[in-house]
């Protein structure tokens, strides 16, 4: 018996650039506040510089599955998430998601999404971490490698 892998998608506007996809493992939809592998669902918000939109939730139920097939399924509802954000998340499923191209962050205790969406907007205008801006492609004006190419 397979898992049910729904996309629940939301009408958005689509106006923001460059947005990372950020999933937040929740049950009430509001709050991170459930563990990656008994999370049954995802709910995922697009989030640039100039703020943030809920982008849909995705169904990730594994009931039906057992021992790795529920991470590898997991790791596949949340294929192009860039940051995930849950409770807690066990040595082998976090690298599985690390390879997946997935950061995952921990939060130990509950936390409020939109707390964390309003501090990830500030993050990314002020001095975003380098793996950050590779996400959302931001020119930098530091990189080295800009510099070869200036006009003399």
């Amino acid at each position: 018996m397979m898992g049910e892998s729904t996309k629940i998608s939301v009408e958005s506007t689509g106006t923001l650039e460059n947005a990372m996809k950020v999933a937040f493992a929740s049950k009430d939809m509001e709050t991170v506040n459930a563990h990656f592998g008994g999370a049954k669902e995802f709910v995922v918000y697009n989030v640039s510089k100039d703020g943030y939109e809920l982008n849909g939730v995705i169904k990730s139920d594994t009931s039906g599955l057992t021992g790795d097939d529920k991470t590898d399924f997991k790791v596949q509802c949340l294929a192009g998430i860039n940051i995930m954000y849950v409770e807690s998340i066990g040595g082998t499923a976090a690298a599985k998601v690390i390879r997946a191209g997935i950061n995952p962050m921990k939060v130990p205790d509950p936390r409020a999404i939109e707390e964390i969406l309003e501090e990830l907007v500030k993050m990314i205008n002020g001095n975003p971490p380098p793996w950050v801006k590779r996400i959302i492609n931001m020119e930098t004006v530091e990189d080295p490698r800009l510099a070869r190419w200036a006009v003399e």
